[in-house]
């Protein structure tokens, strides 16, 4: 039986919960488990740590801090933007707080950002991760390990 360690090919289900118990994110809404190498950095290292040792059919509940799992906000990432920058998009969405914009970077990826405030002039906009600054309790169930 093989027993997860570092370099394994994890295949996982997973549920991430904020602190007053709902879901965040869910392998199992989508029916699919994800599957990742441990150390290649697709999880914090404390999740990865928590994770050593377990084998197929292992369920663990693992609570995370901001810092070992989605980081700290940072001022550096929340930006004013021109409002005019949204006059297209407004022909179809109306802007409002809590909207999750996607920007094009010069590279051609997207970056999500939330929209947190909105004036006449400018819209703040957060590029934070959503979850950055929560506690979180990731619940995972491990179907496959390969060595």
């Amino acid at each position: 039986m093989n027993f997860i360690q570092p370099g394994s090919t994890v295949s996982m289900h997973f549920d991430i919960r904020l602190k007053d118990g709902s879901i965040a994110e869910s392998t199992r809404s989508f029916k699919n488990p994800m599957t990742f190498t441990l150390g290649q950095g697709v999880f914090s290292d404390k999740l990865e740590q928590e994770m050593l040792g377990l084998k197929v059919g292992d369920k663990k509940k693992i609570m995370l801090l901001p810092e070992d799992a989605f980081g700290e906000p940072h001022p550096a990432n929340i930006y004013q933007v021109s409002r005019d920058r949204f006059a297209k998009m407004e022909q179809d969405t109306p802007l409002e707080e809590g909207l999750i914009v996607a920007f094009v970077q010069q590279n051609g990826d997207e970056l999500p950002g939330i929209i947190r405030e909105i004036d006449a002039e400018e819209v703040t906009v957060d590029f934070n991760h959503p979850l950055s600054g929560q506690v979180v309790l990731f619940d995972i169930e491990i179907m496959e390990v390969k060595a």
